[in-house]
């Protein structure tokens, strides 16, 4: 198919999106869209694998944002009748209006080439195979360590290696493991998009964790020495300052995750003063005591009077 072709597909509307959508909306609607027309959902579906080829083409182009911008380009010159053949060699027959060299309308570049990078020249010699997009989710420990995966793609079983650090919403691309090309071209390539399982504990910045640690009132009272975990497992023991405040974030250095560039990031450690739920004779009478011995500081004196300001 050549690319003028192309440029005459609406992508918008094979996508179902408005042309001003955003990046995220489009997302959005792709990833709906590729669940319900995959191949190893509609088995034996000629119409749904079609569709889902012709979903997967105009999301390869919406979601680059260098080659939305060209087609976007070209397909404004196509509604104003451009991409004519000239006659006699003549610039005037691009329609539009536009006189003189139709180069002049791509800043004096090559119209070809641009073809040719967005659509890999499909207008010369045996098409390659036609681009794939799929998805996969992984554990949050998986995609800090990195694993080999599985995938049923187009009826067929493709390995991927995850790297290590890969983070929530990246893509990674298996060239060559897309759909066949025609006789004497190359297979089109395969994107997956990596999706990471929140961890009940962690979170991940780059190459920092963090974590919310439960303490006592006692602990954010008096301070001393709690144990933290680690990634790994490791127990780490933190210092808590006498008075420690609810919310206070402490930083263990060297308990992130490995840097690219040598080094570990950290690991910020964020306090929650746990309240008790349920209280034994004792303990509440000995609350009561606290409260009795420090009914003179009243924490609210300053807020009340900033309140009224």
């Amino acid at each position: 198919m050549a690319a003028k072709d192309l440029y005459e597909k609406d992508f918008y509307a094979i996508l179902g999106v408005e042309k001003n959508a955003e990046a995220a909306a489009i997302k959005k609607v792709y990833r709906k869209l590729a669940r319900d027309l995959h191949p190893d959902a509609n088995k034996g579906d000629a119409k749904l694998e079609e569709r889902f080829k012709e979903v997967s083409e105009a999301y390869d182009i919406l979601s680059d944002p260098k080659k939305r911008a060209e087609y976007d380009e070209a397909r404004a010159l196509f509604a104003r009748g451009g991409f004519r053949q000239p006659q006699g060699g003549q610039g005037g027959g691009y329609g539009g209006g536009f006189q003189g060299n139709p180069q002049d309308m791509f800043g004096g570049g090559d119209i070809n080439d641009m073809l040719s990078g967005l659509f890999g020249n499909r207008q010369r010699g045996p098409r390659k195979g036609q681009d794939l997009q799929t998805e996969t989710t992984i554990s949050f420990r998986d995609s800090i360590t990195g694993v080999q995966i599985s995938l049923r793609v187009n009826g067929n079983t493709v390995k991927a290696n995850i790297p290590a650090g890969i983070e929530d919403g990246k893509r990674i691309i298996l060239k060559g493991k897309g759909g066949a090309g025609q006789p004497g071209a190359p297979a089109g390539d395969l994107y997956i998009e990596i999706h990471v399982t929140p961890h009940p504990i962690f979170t991940r910045k780059g190459d920092n964790l963090s974590l919310t640690l439960p303490i006592t009132f006692a602990e954010a009272a008096l301070g001393g020495d709690v144990e933290v975990p680690t990634l790994s497992g490791e127990l780490v023991k933190v210092r808590l300052a006498a008075g420690t405040a609810n919310g206070r974030t402490l930083r263990v250095k060297g308990h992130g995750l490995a840097k690219k560039s040598g080094g570990q990031g950290d690991l910020f450690v964020t306090v929650e003063v746990a309240v008790p739920q349920r209280l034994d004779a004792k303990e509440r009478e000995l609350i009561e005591q606290f409260q009795t011995l420090t009914a003179h500081v009243d924490l609210r004196a300053d807020f009340v009077a900033k309140a009224k300001e």
